[in-house]
């Protein structure tokens, strides 16, 4: 801790002159008055109590743990759920598009529904692509809106978390466009048709 300068020391010679003793003596000079004095350096002392070296851990054994259950692989990602929603070949582009409705409905956005035609495009297919096949697929990319696909062109689309498979007719393209669908579904496969058709292609029970 810094020593703090101590108070000038006024010497009773600064507060005037004495008087003059009857000897006749005359008085001493006054002295200046003392400024403040530097720190002194400490003073050699005892040194302080040493505070004792902490005690060295003695190094722990490491803990090898019992041999338990092998840990089994993860578990492959899981299948999308798969509804079914029966319709004829001419009523399964309607009852996609009522499908679709509800999904905007419920909350999902439209950048995560594909709608895949098996038989005629969707109407808004054909309307996209009278604008070119470049900014039919520039829409697909964007992802802001629901898509609509011809099973001879959605190879080329990319997974959506919905699907919605509307199977209006062409029964050869029924056969690669299902599996392709249930390739490209996120959380849910929709596909809307014939019953029988469908559980040909992606098995009993669908």
């Amino acid at each position: 801790m810094p020593l703090i300068p101590e108070e000038p020391q006024i010497h009773e010679s600064a507060q005037g002159p004495r008087a003059t003793p009857a000897s006749g003596r005359t008085a001493p000079t006054p002295r200046p008055v003392p400024g403040p004095r530097p720190a002194a350096p400490p003073r050699p002392g005892r040194p302080g109590p040493v505070r004792p070296m902490p005690a060295q851990r003695t190094p722990r054994e490491p803990v090898v743990a019992a041999p338990g259950p092998s840990v089994p692989a993860a578990a492959p990602a899981a299948t999308p759920q798969i509804q079914l929603i029966p319709a004829s070949a001419e009523g399964a582009l309607d009852a996609a598009e009522e499908a679709v409705d509800l999904l905007l409905e419920s909350g999902r956005a439209p950048g995560e529904v594909l709608v895949i035609t098996t038989g005629l495009p969707h109407p808004w297919a054909t309307h996209e692509l009278s604008f070119g096949e470049t900014a039919y697929w520039a829409q697909h990319d964007a992802g802001d809106d629901v898509f609509y696909a011809d099973a001879s062109v959605a190879g080329r689309a990319r997974s959506r978390p919905v699907v919605v498979v509307a199977v209006n007719g062409g029964s050869d393209a029924v056969a690669t466009a299902l599996p392709l669908a249930l390739g490209r579904a996120g959380t849910l496969l929709i596909v809307c048709g014939d019953p029988q058709t469908i559980n040909s292609v992606l098995g009993a029970g669908v």
